[in-house]
């Protein structure tokens, strides 16, 4: 009798373990240029491990500033935190923060020119001079040179740009800022900007919408809020020449080089990556990692996630139009997970 009772106790504290990990939530906030995967990755691991993990794609200013500030667990963002801000993240928290890249994606020039159903080519110049307000029609020489036999009109270009702190700005202006020193100098790069010209949209969904309903806009929008949304997107003419577009073949490639010299602190930058076919406008994208959780539940499910993720879950990012991480991004990052105390 008292073995059987020992065992309903046993078997009681087990069922209280289990529906306690069931109840798991998990907070985070950051980028919206992977939430169509993460919202995806969230749902399966939900699913298969009982924990919840709720994500709110408000833009990589705004994870940096709340996993910072503590309010979430988590932060993701397109554009790695600087030394400053994480300098400010370990005095505010007493230890520092992890990047952790989960896939590839790239940024696209989307446009809405009545008339064109042609897949422009835009040369680095262009692109530059358009986001300056310096070329403010669309059959500027700098756009028709590179697009023979393309009637374009003489119409005012209306550029879209993100209003809130992005991530996908930062990949854009990070790539401009290497290819024009005067936009370098002016405007330079980050989540932030002060623009030249321009309307601004709220998340990849606000300047997907704004271009959408706006004639003779162009904008830029990670790609597949692009496909999703079937607006045109351009070609983009690489380091090496080369006219191309974005895709899974021409992302991995930008990162390929990368990939084999990965910072320990998985801090890179591949725009304008060489290489005859790479995407020049490519990023990783990160999730942002406290090194230390007082939750250790939480800490757990965090490195489960993480490790699932750069793995097994890898198989579902083409068909969202993501590049899988490169095998030696994963192994890296695998050892890494051990920083997470």
């Amino acid at each position: 009798m008292k073995r059987l009772s020992g065992l309903l106790v046993l078997a009681l504290l087990l069922a209280g373990v289990m529906l306690a990990q069931s109840g798991l939530m998990i907070t985070g906030a950051g980028a919206t240029f992977p939430n169509p995967i993460y919202s995806k990755w969230f749902d399966q691991f939900h699913k298969a491990n009982g924990t919840q993990i709720n994500y709110q794609p408000v833009g990589s200013g705004a994870g940096i500033k709340q996993v910072t500030d503590g309010t979430v667990d988590f932060g993701a963002s397109d554009g790695p935190m600087n030394d400053e801000q994480l300098k400010a993240y370990r005095t505010k928290n007493g230890v520092g923060i992890l990047h952790f890249p989960t896939v590839l994606g790239a940024a696209v020039p989307t446009y809405n020119v009545p008339g064109v159903n042609a897949s422009l080519n835009f040369t680095p110049e262009a692109l530059a001079g358009i986001f300056l307000g310096r070329i403010s029609k669309w059959n500027d020489p700098a756009i028709a040179n590179a697009n023979k036999g393309v009637n374009l009109p003489a119409n005012d270009i209306v550029v879209i740009h993100r209003s809130d702190g992005s991530g996908t700005t930062y990949i854009w202006t990070d790539y401009l800022s290497k290819v024009s020193a005067d936009w370098k100098e002016k405007v330079s790069k980050g989540t932030s900007v002060n623009w030249p010209v321009g309307l601004g949209g709220k998340g990849n969904e606000g300047v997907t919408g704004l271009i959408k309903q706006t004639p003779n806009s162009i904008g830029y929008v990670e790609l597949i809020y692009a496909a999703q949304n079937k607006i045109s997107y351009g070609t983009v003419k690489n380091a090496a020449g080369t006219f191309v577009k974005a895709d899974l073949a021409s992302v991995s490639e930008a990162a390929s080089a990368a990939s084999k010299t990965m910072p320990d602190d998985f801090r890179v930058s591949i725009t304008n990556a060489l290489g005859k076919n790479a995407y020049p406008i490519s990023s990783f994208t990160w999730l942002l990692i406290p090194e230390k959780f007082k939750d250790v539940a939480k800490r757990d499910a965090m490195k489960n996630f993480v490790k699932w993720a750069i793995t097994d879950g890898q198989g579902d990012v083409e068909a969202l139009s993501y590049a899988k991480l490169p095998k030696e991004v994963v192994d890296k990052e695998l050892k890494a997970l051990d920083k997470v105390q």
